[in-house]
């Protein structure tokens, strides 16, 4: 490779190359050296190839430093890895970047790469990353509604150095398949267990966010004995008051969700950073890249629908009664650790008192100055805190 081509290499490493994931996609992608130099590399039916210069549209850009995107493409450093220090960002199409990044493998014996999978589950074709050793007991990662597995990427790398960690896009989000069920937490405890079932060999550790928090509970109340542990980041619980509007929500149809409705990109954006405690700790490239990605998976109508979908049940969640969450709780049989954000404008923190009430025996941190998304605001301690907790748990066949 001559010392400003990035072409030699990219040809080289996607020299027949089929990725099964990519079978129905035809996409372009764009990398670009700061404006330096362009190449694009065009997907058709799972097989992809490079050229110079630039695409018209590009479907995703990935722009970096030349050494950065060298090191990326050769499989010396992990694109995701790059990605979150900041050294390389993505536009477009982020999930279609993750899926090339995991065409770059690195060395078998340091691979710390993310790679891209995906499997049957409970009749829903599930997308997943997965990184660490296979022989590693695992750990599930699941994310919060209206986002993708990307929303967990901070703790993958922490996690997989010692934990092969999977992170399943919810029904309906990202690159999972959308089905016409009322997105309920049953429903997607459901399909959460039979994830587990096709994934793994023993139980597995849940780590939830928000609405993914809430599936893993319904998972572990679902069915004890495949969960090993649970770390639950502002888990999406039953409301237990400002009911009142209950009935109109209940009679408000998913399908209201298939009017091609358009967010502002600005709305999204000034949702998205509310989110936060302090917006402005996080960098721009972050929030550019989750906006892109919550654009295009919104302008899918079968997308739309589930989310709007799961949106509703999170309101509509019995707290009490023989189905109701509150009076169900009590009976969890994992461990489990709630850490919540003491500047959380969606979940807050005061939910901690009713679940130290129902479950005396697990574990609550309440993070100062954090707002609704723990492993972006404080990846480090999110991840310290979900090891300890981990190392304190019985082997997985004791679960």
């Amino acid at each position: 490779m001559t010392d400003n081509d990035l072409l030699p290499l990219l040809r080289e490493r996607l020299l027949g190359i089929y990725s099964p994931l990519l079978a129905d996609t035809t996409a372009t992608l764009l990398f670009t050296a700061g404006g330096m130099a362009n190449w694009t590399v065009e997907i058709e039916k799972g097989r992809a190839s490079a050229r110079r210069g630039g695409p018209s549209r590009p479907t995703t850009t990935v722009k970096a430093s030349l050494p950065i995107l060298t090191e990326v493409v050769s499989g010396e450093r992990s694109g995701v890895q790059a990605f979150l220090d900041g050294l390389l960002t993505v536009r477009g199409d982020l999930a279609l970047a993750l899926q090339l990044d995991g065409l770059f493998p690195g060395d078998a014996a340091d691979d710390t790469r993310t790679y891209t999978r995906s499997v049957r589950a409970g009749g829903i074709e599930t997308f997943y990353l997965e990184a660490g050793p296979v022989d590693a007991p695992t750990v599930v990662l699941v994310h919060g509604l209206s986002a993708t597995n990307a929303s967990m990427l901070p703790l993958i790398p922490a996690l997989s150095k010692n934990f092969r960690v999977l992170a399943p896009d919810l029904p309906g989000h990202g690159g999972t398949e959308a089905k016409g069920e009322p997105h309920a937490a049953r429903y997607l405890g459901d399909w959460l267990i039979a994830f587990l079932r096709e994934t793994c060999d023993s139980p597995a550790v849940l780590v939830g966010n928000s609405l993914g928090g809430r599936t893993c509970l319904e998972a572990a109340l679902i069915s004890p004995y495949e969960v090993r542990g649970l770390v639950l980041l502002c888990p999406a619980v039953a409301f237990r008051k400002l009911r009142q509007l209950v009935p109109f929500v209940r009679i408000v149809p998913d399908e209201i969700a298939a009017l091609p409705v358009r967010v502002p990109r600005r709305m999204a954006m000034r949702g998205l950073r509310n989110l936060f405690a302090d917006p402005a700790a996080l960098p721009q490239a972050w929030y550019d890249a989750a906006i892109d990605e919550f654009v295009r998976v919104m302008t899918i109508r079968s997308n739309r629908l589930a989310t709007f979908s799961a949106l509703r049940h999170i309101y509509l969640d019995e707290p009490f009664g023989e189905k109701g969450f509150w009076d169900r709780l009590p009976g969890l049989k994992p461990p489990a650790l709630f850490i919540w954000g003491d500047k959380d404008v969606l979940v807050p923190a005061g939910f901690a008192r009713f679940v130290d009430e129902a479950l005396p025996g697990a574990r609550t941190v309440v993070l100062e100055n954090c707002g609704h998304v723990p492993q972006f605001e404080f990846p480090e301690v999110t991840a310290g805190l979900t090891r300890d907790f981990i190392a304190e748990l019985p082997g997985p066949e004791a679960a």
